[in-house]
């Protein structure tokens, strides 16, 4: 694969000031969580042992509670960070006159590390030109910096950070000093062809002192790295399209495959909580869960690019965490399937730059949303196309989704952006269970499945009629929003997708030219501009801004496609890292990052500016 694009040096930000931009975090994870890591070399989020678990590491939300990890340069030094090409592996090299270090992190991968991770994390300092001198602290503040964990020696250089319900183990050779029994800390230098190595690994903390703890060589960690490249390379050999000028194919899909949880095949929208979309405003939530809906979107754009495996643990985690009903679907889900996700405001933290509420657990698990039916059974349409057969117990699983979809497609919903104002009949929802009729009948009919034909085709007619006569803006010849609205929502963008409509159907054409006006502001687009239950606005929302070039490629319109694809990578940082939305008057990243949902839809807009057919979901 190409190269990505070469990075800019730049100005360390001076430890001191608090809350950095979004921008500023690089992320590197397990597929069992992740941490986010500042220009300066903070760790300001981290969850262990799971992205839903309680951060150990969250100044990200409260500069002075939160806690951090960060190995910095004592003198000012410009900073240059990339990923190791095609994986997750993150290196950042200061440079101050003459001196030049680097930092390596990362996250421990192995071969069998879906089931025997080792939760680890690893940080390796080397110099490379004459000296450095660097300052380590680790601030750990477990429960989401409620906690400060009682810190004692293990032994050599190891120590042990432990709370009611979390054990850190500290470990490397680096000997870091014991601060008011909370913190540690060590000031190391570098020279030319030296290494410093430090890790940390989450453990039960009743296991503490249960066993000796073996001390881990230099080379063992230098081994773990060696590792965890090859693991990365050999995932991203699969990858089929190379990069484009301004486009990272290659790094959206790594970022992707980041986001799923190895054990049950769940995909996180995120791995953080409560960025805001707006400064200040409320519009923060937790998106550390699975939604059937970002998790089918990520498998298809993983499939696009040639991962293919993805798909099979989606299919049985939504299959088991449904305890296969279909009476029993909800949107979302932990990452081990848990239901109840209650939403709970964190009262003791401040937010980032101030943005309250924080929250934890998210209150749309019990939303209805009628999308979620299309997306299952199109889900399956599409991996049939694949050449996989629905087997028995999967076939009755999809009929009672299909029957649900029958069952409720005229009752009001929250819709796909989850509003929390009254319910409506939002027209994306309807021809998302149209989909589930249409694509149930095309399954049973493929391979001569047993179902009750003439009640589907009967009810996804009368769904067409409805949205065709009270979906449609007559006058305009546009779809909208909802029933009976003249309003459009980019949620519109997606009707093609299921094949309800064509990209260049005239209808569709003239929806995408009022979406472009009412919509866009620089370049980019929002979601809606009705009220939804919520004060203050929200930032331009990145993910409908591709979806809109697909459409417009697709549609025939290049040109423009490609213009408005520029303006949406714009938004990217150095490292094609995209949050969910951006702020067109701030000129920076809003909300929960690395967002799933940019990265995919960033993956089909590339696709369909190369003349590449996307998958229908």
């Amino acid at each position: 694969m190409k190269k990505g694009p070469a990075r800019r040096f730049v100005r360390v930000r001076s430890a001191a000031r608090p809350y950095p931009a979004i921008s500023d975090y690089a992320l590197i994870g397990d597929c069992h969580t992740a941490a986010l890591i500042s220009r300066a070399g903070s760790i300001d989020w981290c969850c262990l042992p799971r992205f839903d678990s309680d951060s150990c590491f969250g100044r990200l939300l409260d500069w002075q509670h939160g806690g951090h990890f960060i190995i910095t340069p004592k003198t000012k030094a410009e900073v240059h960070r990339q990923y190791l090409d095609d994986t997750l592996v993150l290196v950042t090299t200061y440079r101050a006159g003459r001196n030049v270090a680097r930092v390596s992190d990362f996250f421990s991968m192995r071969m069998g590390g879906r089931s025997r991770p080792r939760r680890e994390l690893v940080r390796i300092i080397e110099g490379v030109k004459g000296k450095m001198t660097f300052d380590v602290s680790i601030v750990p503040r477990l429960d989401y910096g409620d906690v400060k964990p009682w810190i004692f020696s293990g032994g050599g250089a190891a120590h042990f950070a432990v709370g009611s319900n979390t054990g850190i183990r500290i470990f490397g050779d680096i000997v870091l000093d014991i601060v008011d029994s909370h913190d540690l800390h060590a000031e190391v230098q570098v020279r030319a062809g030296k290494k410093l190595h430090i890790g940390l690994q989450f453990f039960p903390p009743e296991e503490a002192n249960a066993t000796p703890q073996r001390r881990k060589p230099a080379k063992e960690l230098q081994a773990h790295l060696q590792e965890t490249v090859r693991w990365w390379h050999k995932w991203s050999e699969k990858i089929v399209y190379d990069d484009g000028p301004g486009v990272s194919i290659a790094r959206s899909a790594i970022t992707l495959k980041a986001l799923t949880y190895a054990p049950t095949g769940a995909i996180v929208a995120a791995p953080t909580t409560s960025l805001p979309e707006r400064k200040g405003g409320e519009r923060n939530w937790d998106y550390r869960y699975c939604w059937i809906r970002d998790s089918i979107f990520t498998v298809w754009a993983l499939n696009a690019v040639g991962a293919v495996s993805e798909a099979e643990g989606v299919r049985h985690f939504i299959q088991r965490a449904a305890a296969g009903n279909a009476d029993d679907l909800q949107v979302l889900y932990g990452v081990d399937g848990k239901r109840r996700l209650t939403e709970i405001e964190l009262t003791h933290l401040e937010g980032w730059r101030g943005s309250r509420p924080v929250r934890i657990g998210n209150g749309a698990a019990h939303q209805y949303q009628a999308d979620m039916y299309g997306l299952l059974v199109e889900f399956a349409w599409q991996w049939s196309q694949l050449g996989h057969r629905p087997t028995e117990a999967y076939w009755k699983f999809l009929t009672q989704v299909v029957a649900a979809a029958i069952a409720r497609w005229k009752l009001p919903d929250r819709g796909i952006w989850e509003v929390r104002s009254r319910p409506l009949h939002f027209v994306h929802s309807k021809v998302m269970c149209w989909a589930a009729a249409n694509r149930g009948v095309a399954l049973a009919e493929k391979y001569g499945l047993p179902a009750p034909l003439g009640k589907w085709r009967a009810a996804r007619d009368e769904m067409r009629a409805a949205i065709d006569k009270r979906g449609v803006d007559h006058e305009r010849g546009i779809y909208v929003r909802s029933f009976g609205s003249r309003d459009v929502d980019a949620a519109l963008l997606l009707l093609p997708l299921t094949e309800y409509v064509a990209y260049d159907d005239e209808r569709m054409v003239r929806t995408l030219r009022v979406i472009s006006k009412d919509l866009m502001q620089d370049g980019l687009l929002l979601r809606y501009r009705r009220e939804d239950g919520l004060a203050g606005s929200e930032g331009m929302f990145l993910a409908c801004t591709f979806w809109l070039v697909t459409c417009l490629a697709h549609a025939g319109r290049k040109q423009e496609a490609s213009r408005i694809f520029k303006r949406a990578v714009a938004t990217g940082n150095d490292l094609g890292l995209f949050a969910e939305e951006y702020s067109r008057k701030g000129r920076e990243m809003l909300g929960n990052y690395p967002q799933g949902l940019t990265h995919l839809s960033h993956i089909g807009a590339a696709l369909a500016l190369m003349n590449v057919k996307p998958p229908q979901i």
